[in-house]
């Protein structure tokens, strides 16, 4: 019987938003509450609705990244990678190991960029479907190349890659709203199941 499981990376897998953890990490705790403090006004924008969540994603990952060379960027990405591993829910891991023995591939799912993911899903085994940066002349721009990996997007880069028509089971694991079209397409789906 074959099947797949998607998984949903922050606050599923992990504890934290790598996202947030990844500018403290590279910013310290000063820079990264002043700039979210100068980007207030956007964060506002999207929590009422006005701007996307791509908008302001983008903000924020130009603010602090925008113009950043890409292999020091990287580089910081990867010394990052070190850090994940003390924030992943010993729950969701030993979920992940039950389900490879069984023979289920697995697939994290997330909005985090996957330059910070990539080796830590490798390291596990672990296929990779995440939002990819934009870089121009070898530099990150803070844009998002084509759309965020949320929500709708989620699903659409699954189907792309994977006819579902051929698992038998489907299983999906999720724990915010932007989950829940990926939770949809699951013949197994589970809400904030490591909590």
């Amino acid at each position: 019987m074959k099947q797949i499981a998607f998984f949903d990376f922050d606050g599923t897998i992990t504890t934290k938003d790598t996202l947030l953890e990844f500018i403290k990490h590279q910013k310290g705790d000063f820079w990264f509450y002043a700039g979210f403090l100068i980007n207030s006004p956007f964060l506002i924008a999207y929590k009422a609705g006005i701007i996307s969540n791509q908008r302001a994603k983008e903000r924020i990952l130009t603010f602090f990244f925008g113009k950043t060379p890409l292999d020091r960027f990287q580089n910081r990405c990867d010394q990052f990678g070190k850090i994940i591993h003390a924030l992943v829910r010993p729950k969701a891991l030993h979920e992940i190991k039950k389900l490879q023995e069984a023979g289920v591939e697995v697939v994290v799912v997330s909005a985090s960029a996957e330059n910070w993911i990539r080796n830590w899903c490798k390291d596990n085994g672990l296929s990779l479907i995440a939002t990819r940066l934009q870089t121009v002349n070898e530099e990150v721009t803070g844009k998002i190349e084509g759309n965020n990996c949320h929500g709708e997007e989620k699903v659409r880069r699954i189907r792309e890659r994977y006819d579902l028509a051929d698992y038998q089971k489907v299983y999906a694991y999720g724990d915010t709203k932007g989950d829940r079209p990926m939770l949809a397409i699951a013949t197994n789906p589970f809400y904030k199941p490591f909590r």
